[in-house]
């Protein structure tokens, strides 16, 4: 018995992300932090690690010394994953090298810079048959459980209509040149990617709406624009979807809507009910009824399913939030680990968490939505890769 140890790519002194990763990763004392490269610039890096109170021997120049020297140490001291919390042009070299190396991988989203990376990638866990997590953080509120146990229960019915909307106003300026770090690289194609909203929250949404719903996007007719001037990449997008099942649905996403914060609101309706969450009440779930008043559930309330309990850590009452929806896919994915050093069989519960598929899937709808934007037919075909 002993804690599951974690390094970590990225997330050095005035990230944000990674200061949210090793909260979340800490957050069930399940997990260590013991290593890290914290930073492209070697000094930096080095200087992060100490800021956290590692020996300097375990804090790297760079994510290659890193995989290296990690390798070499014994099985009593070495990371059993490393958490990469770095732009997304770094996510696949990373991992590769982690996976490589023989440690399994939790990576920001997206996965990775480009669908073919990301291919890539799956092969790679494939062969390698090392753990893959992806942190959708979402996924990990209870009652974003609940709704998707509900539906996958039959209380809704066939759906019919899913509606997702992830607003946010930070970039209704150009806060890329207001010496915003968070802001330059998400707006940069050479980090980035060929999306910026959709690759940074649109994909989020689409998640978010598939996970639920328990059916898959399969066209998408994508109108995406970069309304402030001089942007290469998107800041704004809406796209009607279609599912698998028959289903169809609206994905709005904006970085530009003024005023408006971390706005992820889903609705779901099928031919019994509907129902609705939203990300900044997220202790709350409504479900919708045509023949009797609408219902609130709470979380920690009386009748959840036990998905929804096993993810919550309060009272009914106390607020649980984004940390600890984040810790609760840390949780899970450190069962994982533990589960793979002892030899047993991974829990029902614990494989509940985004991996290899969720990371295709999420740079398949990238791409796509910005082929869709670009492209003059009215319907364009999600591939299932």
């Amino acid at each position: 018995m002993r804690k599951i140890r974690m390094g970590m790519v990225g997330g050095g002194d005035g990230a944000f992300i990674g200061a949210v990763h090793r909260i979340a990763a800490n957050l069930d004392g399940q997990i260590e932090l013991v290593c890290g490269a914290f930073c492209s610039e070697a000094d930096r890096s080095i200087a992060s690690g100490l800021g956290l109170y590692l020996p300097e021997s375990r804090c790297y120049a760079n994510f290659e010394t890193m995989m290296r020297t990690e390798a070499e140490l014994g099985d009593n001291q070495r990371m059993d994953f490393v958490a990469i919390v770095t732009p997304n042009h770094l996510h696949f070299p990373v991992a590769r090298l982690a996976l490589a190396n023989g440690f399994h991988v939790m990576s920001d989203k997206p996965a990775t810079f480009s669908l073919t990376e990301a291919l890539e990638l799956r092969d790679l866990v494939t062969k390698t048959g090392l753990l893959y997590g992806l942190t959708h953080t979402y996924t990990g509120y209870p009652l974003v459980k609940e709704a998707r146990a509900r539906i996958a229960a039959g209380e809704l019915g066939t759906i019919r209509k899913v509606m997702v909307e992830y607003s946010q106003g930070w970039l209704a300026a150009r806060e890329e040149d207001a010496d915003n770090k968070q802001a330059a690289w998400r707006l940069d194609p050479s980090q980035a990617g060929i999306s910026s909203c959709m690759g940074d929250i649109g994909v989020h949404a689409a998640n978010l709406a598939e996970y639920v719903s328990g059916t898959l996007i399969t066209e998408m007719s994508a109108d995406l624009t970069a309304f402030v001037d001089g942007r290469e990449l998107d800041d704004d997008g809406s796209i009607l979807l279609r599912f698998d099942n028959g289903a169809r649905g609206v994905l709005s996403a904006s970085q530009v809507s003024v005023g408006e914060e971390n706005n992820l609101r889903l609705r779901i309706y099928g031919e019994h009910g509907g129902l609705e969450w939203n990300q900044q009440e997220p202790n709350t779930l409504w479900l919708k009824w045509p023949d009797r008043p609408t219902e609130m559930l709470r979380a920690s309330g009386p009748g959840l399913s036990p998905a929804a309990e096993s993810n919550s850590r309060t009272p009914a009452g106390h607020p649980e939030g984004y940390l600890e929806a984040f810790a609760n896919l840390y949780r899970l994915f450190a069962d994982q680990v533990r589960a793979r050093i002892s030899g047993d069989t991974i829990g029902a519960q614990a494989e509940d968490l985004p991996g290899i598929e969720e990371a295709v899937r999420g740079m398949a709808f990238i791409e796509h939505a910005v082929a869709s934007s670009a492209s003059d037919e009215k319907w364009h075909v999600l591939p299932q890769y």
